[in-house]
């Protein structure tokens, strides 16, 4: 099936293709520097190479050299501080030698003279199966960097011995990760006495470390002083040994020593490693091949941009809970593919900035999909805010779910306002239909503004009507109240609207006036309409009352009619009187409708008072047929109550017809 002219090309998010792209080229294009210029990313992808390269590490049939360690236990059986007569050491090489031992390395710098007889006695044991440790000494001057090779007594290597470099480099977080650079290492000596020589390792190939500290097989120093005594048979024959200092209290990572090393193992196991166990370490990746070589930079700038353009085409679509397992698929494929190639192809491809640089398209994606998202609701709430109370507005954007056919039943207040003479006006404007539609929104506008002021819902408008409601959606407690309340502001606002049109169009310009019909009862409310339209709305009889009792103001003479159980609400807040009884569907016996006076602050106004106390009187006396005694109350109750005289002068009629 081919796609429509208007989805071609376009994605879920909304975007042509190409913009997706266009992001992935942007943010690699952001992070391809970080991989030449930018140094704390270096120590970044140095740590996930501590992380990656201790899982698993490889496993070797037979270590490459035999650690014989300078600790505690060999300080106190010699009985002597460090550093120890070279006697001593020239005797270690005797019993080394006669254990069988194939080459005897010292990760020991005998650069200074001692006493004539000790360095005589080592040098008469030394020979060519014997290696010293020489040390690069890096020097920082103003002119440039100088190195100084610190090589043993010429005593010593006349006598035989070669000198390899222990020098080895650290990284900027002082860890040791590289391969030595120089050709004639400790390591690369030791391998080629015992006819194995190896060539260096390549610049930059890092150390892959067989396992924490105190991994190699290790004897103490006074067990290697009398194997036969200490140590199983043939354990030194045919083998390295690595002789070097092992001290415990200089192996935890809280405590430095110039012969102990933070190295990958750190990380987990909270320890240092010897130096001389470097060594060996160093020894089996030179003889093993087992270093690994970083990537080159080119090669990383590739795998960022690949990030960046793999997480664009899984976020084509855009951001929901398969983009997240996308991620976390994008995010394994790189950490997993970093570490398959350094165990199974000796390759340090970093996927720091391969994963940052996915992240950031996936983030970013989101970030575009919120925004827009944050425009639409934005967008959708100011257009319902329109004709619903900002209640339901936040109530549809925290739950969409809540737009849906259906509803429940509750006791709300029902309002509606309708305009008088509205069709007069237009038929007198029916030439001028911008000015006539001007009028009505000016009118409209504050009266919608009353309602929403109180907290209600506008339903509809129906021409020149308003339909309003309260307690729905969100409870309103005081619902027949805010009703009121707002059919007064808008009593007010009629007359605001009244006075800017005389002063704009002088003493021709249309006079508004309303009528407001309010009832309290039990309604069905929800989204009311078809699977195409619907409306959140109200049905039942309380709303046909209300619209009954708007149309029955302009009969009645009043702007404001109440029904019964509204008026029953208000009777605390407000001075009302029983306008007259009408029959409501549904019941034999007519039921009350009221307006409002006053409010209930003017309870004690005399006149108001004394009206409260007539009008009843007044409406039994019509209702008897005493035609004298309800005209006379008329009279009386219409000075009372100026504001009800178009009411009054109708029972004036009323009471008139009533026969003598």
């Amino acid at each position: 099936m081919s796609e429509s002219p208007a989805t071609a090309g376009h994605h879920g998010a909304g975007e042509p293709l190409w913009r997706h792209f266009a992001m992935a080229g942007i943010v690699a294009a952001l992070l391809v520097p970080f991989v030449f210029f930018f140094s704390p990313m270096r120590l970044i992808e140095a740590r996930l190479y501590d992380l990656l390269s201790v899982v698993s590490p490889p496993a070797l049939e037979e270590w490459g050299a035999v650690v014989v360690a300078i600790d505690e236990p060999s300080i106190g059986e010699v009985g002597q501080r460090w550093p120890w007569p070279r006697q001593i050491h020239a005797k270690l090489v005797e019993s080394l030698r006669a254990a069988g031992a194939k080459t005897i390395v010292f990760d020991i710098v005998f650069a200074d003279p001692s006493t004539e007889e000790a360095d005589a006695a080592l040098a008469k044991a030394l020979g060519p199966d014997v290696v010293l440790a020489a040390d690069d000494v890096t020097t920082l001057l103003s002119q440039g960097v100088q190195v100084t090779r610190v090589s043993p007594l010429d005593a010593f290597l006349d006598a035989g011995a070669a000198a390899g470099v222990a020098s080895v480099d650290l990284d900027g977080d002082a860890y040791l990760r590289r391969m030595p650079r120089m050709r004639d290492s400790l390591a690369g000596e030791a391998l080629r006495l015992s006819g194995e020589p190896r060539p260096a390792a390549p610049e930059g190939a890092l150390i892959q470390y067989l396992g924490p500290a105190y991994t190699y097989p290790r004897a103490s120093y006074y067990q290697a002083l009398d194997p036969a005594n200490f140590l199983p048979p043939g354990f030194f024959r045919d083998r390295i040994v690595l002789v070097g200092l092992s001290l415990k209290q200089a192996t935890s990572a809280d405590i430095g020593t110039p012969d102990a090393f933070p190295t990958p193992y750190t990380v987990t196991e909270n320890t240092l490693t010897p130096g001389v166990e470097v060594q060996a370490n160093i020894l089996d990746n030179l003889r093993h091949g087992l270093y690994v070589l970083p990537v080159p930079p080119l090669a990383m700038a590739v795998l960022v941009v690949a990030g960046a353009f793999l997480a664009a085409a899984f976020s084509t679509h855009g951001v929901t809970w398969r983009t997240g397992l996308a991620a976390l698929f994008v995010l394994g494929f790189f950490i997993v593919g970093a570490w398959a190639l350094l165990r199974f192809e000796r390759v340090w491809a970093p996927p720091a900035l391969p994963v940052a640089a996915a992240l950031a398209v996936f983030g970013t994606r989101f970030g575009l999909d919120y925004a827009r998202e944050r425009h639409l609701r934005r967008t959708v709430s100011e257009a319902f805010s329109r004709y619903l109370s900002p209640e339901l507005v936040a109530r549809l954007a925290r739950d969409p779910s809540a737009l849906k056919l259906g509803g429940e039943r509750r006791n709300l207040t029902i309002l509606f306002c309708d305009v008088r003479g509205f069709t007069t006006l237009s038929e007198k404007l029916k030439d001028e239909p911008e000015r006539l539609t001007t009028l009505i929104n000016r009118l409209l506008d504050p009266l919608s503004e009353a309602v929403l002021a109180e907290g209600g819902t506008i339903d509809k408008y129906i021409g020149d009507c308003v339909m309003a409601f309260w307690n729905a959606p969100l409870p309103s407690p005081d619902h027949p109240l805010r009703a009121a309340r707002a059919a007064m502001r808008m009593l007010e606002a009629v007359k605001t609207l009244n006075a800017e049109l005389r002063q704009e169009q002088g003493e021709d310009a249309p006079v508004f006036a309303i009528g407001v019909g309010i009832n309290t009862g039990d309604c069905v409310v929800g989204n009311v309409g078809s699977r195409w339209r619907y409306d959140y709305s109200v049905l039942g009889d309380t709303v046909n009352l209300a619209s009954r009792l708007e149309s029955l103001s302009k009969e009645y003479g009043v702007s404001i009619v109440l029904g019964p159980a509204t008026a029953q609400a208000l009777q605390e807040h407000f001075v009302l009187i029983e306008l007259d009884r009408i029959a409501v569907k549904g019941r034999t016996e007519k039921s009350a409708i009221f307006t409002i006076v006053a409010p209930a602050d003017q309870r004690r106004d005399p006149a108001l008072a004394e009206l409260a106390e007539l009008h009843p009187t007044l409406l039994d006396t019509i209702g008897a047929g005493k035609r004298v005694e309800a005209l006379e109350l008329v009279r009386h109750c219409q000075t009372l109550a100026p504001s009800l005289s178009n009411y009054y002068r109708k029972l004036m009629v009323k009471a008139a017809s009533i026969p003598e």
